[in-house]
């Protein structure tokens, strides 16, 4: 049965979508606005509309995946079952790694936030000890139960989306026909970077995935939580743009929605943005810290990791090892700073994920038994969408910083020790 098999299956297709909305509405929306109206002006709406399709691709291969399995694992599973247990542990080693440099990375950006209305915020010795708070806490609601930390999502996601929704409707009158549609395009300083950026918004959909041992016919439910929230957030990032292009379309600082609320609002759209930038934020880590732990839980089953991570708890059934392991990893890392230069690297790894994710595909299907491919996700064209996706990956890895390439394999080389020395233990 292994470790998920005893895990209670409580998320349906609504909090997976909430799982999806949490994954990618988190600290990118918050800081990109600016960045992309400096880098591309009126353009840069486009560009969500155009690299969110380039994404679908993508998302329909990991859908097409996620109906093959009915267990926790998500990509770790995929590249195993196709490539072996090494690429399959490099590969979740990687989207892990990733994952907890943005969780400590957002972490710090919440206290950023929180400096606004509060200055001690912003102290190291008190951020330090908030930081422990918060991962803490965070740690103990997974433990006490998934149920519980669904409910902290459907809390945080209605305070993040509903403040957004309405600096939407309330800027579509600053929208024209000339700034709808740009008659110039930009100058693009760093076409590479500015790819990455706009990917960046996009990337960790497949947190969904990992927590398949706990959802409701996973075969469906995911599928659906995934294509139908990605379309539905792509065209949200497009309107939140638009909306900020149009009141301020060269770009400003590292705060542009809080600029953007005060120009619609006054300075109480400025303290509504602060506050809906924190509600997303730990939105946003609340997902992470449900996804992460069923990772290293799922490495634990396919034997690339010590069974350890695998341990689940006798009373609320939940990963309590892989749980705490992930909050001291996060603490780690958020009060050390080297988050940044985990950050910089994580669109990269899970690029290269990504890639091995829908490399393994055929192979899935060609070893799947006759009735899980009858109960498996077609897609029109045979294997030209996946092809499309991995095209869109290999496009995406090659925009990457030799720095990134650095820190990549730096992950590799101290995964590939961890796998080694598990292996010894064993034997």
């Amino acid at each position: 049965m292994g470790f998920s098999g005893h895990l209670n299956r409580e998320i349906g297709v609504f909090t997976a979508c909430l799982l999806v909305v949490n994954a990618l509405i988190g600290s990118a929306i918050f800081g990109l606005p600016g960045i992309l109206a400096d880098q591309t002006g009126m353009l840069s709406p486009w560009l969500f509309l155009i690299f969110g399709t380039a994404i679908i691709p993508i998302v329909l291969t990991f859908a097409v995946l996620a109906s093959y399995f009915q267990s926790t694992g998500g990509p770790v599973l995929y590249a195993t079952t196709a490539f072996g247990p090494l690429i399959g542990f490099q590969t979740g080693w990687l989207l892990y790694v990733g994952r907890v440099a943005s969780f400590a990375g957002n972490i710090n950006l919440l206290f950023d936030y929180i400096s606004y209305i509060w200055d001690n915020a912003s102290e190291p010795i008190t951020r330090s000890i908030l930081i422990l708070l918060l991962t803490a806490l965070l740690a103990l609601i997974n433990i006490y139960g998934i149920k519980r930390a669904i409910l902290a999502i459907n809390v945080f996601t209605f305070f993040k989306i509903i403040p957004l929704l309405l600096i939407i409707m309330l800027g579509v009158q600053f929208v024209t026909p000339e700034g709808f549609l740009p008659n110039d395009l930009p100058k693009f300083d760093d076409l590479g970077s500015t790819i990455l950026l706009v990917m960046y918004a996009f990337v960790g959909f497949e947190a969904v995935l990992v927590t398949a041992g706990e959802t409701k016919n996973p075969r469906k439910t995911l599928p659906r939580a995934l294509v139908t929230m990605v379309l539905i957030i792509t065209v949200f990032y497009f309107a939140i743009q638009m909306v900020y292009v149009s009141v301020n379309p060269t770009g400003s600082g590292n705060s542009p929605l809080i600029e953007l609320g005060v120009s619609i609002l006054g300075p109480v759209g400025g303290i509504i943005l602060i506050l809906t930038a924190i509600f997303s934020i730990v939105g946003n880590i609340t997902g992470t810290m449900i996804s992460s732990p069923r990772l290293t839980l799922g490495m634990a089953e396919e034997e690339s990791l010590p069974s350890w991570f695998g341990e689940i708890h006798k009373k609320y059934k939940t990963p309590i090892n892989s749980i705490i392991f992930k909050a001291v990893f996060v603490y780690i890392l958020a009060v050390s700073g080297t988050f940044i230069y985990l950050a910089i690297a994580s669109a990269l790894t899970r690029m290269i994920a990504y890639a091995v994710c829908i490399a393994s595909l055929p192979i899935i299907n060609k070893r799947a038994n006759e009735e899980t491919r009858k109960q498996a996700l077609k897609l029109p064209g045979g294997y030209f969408i996946p092809l499309m996706g991995l095209i869109v990956c290999i496009g995406a890895i090659f925009q990457a910083s030799l720095n990134s390439w650095l820190y990549m394999f730096a992950f590799i080389a101290f995964g590939s020790l961890f796998y080694a020395a598990n292996k010894i233990l064993k034997k």
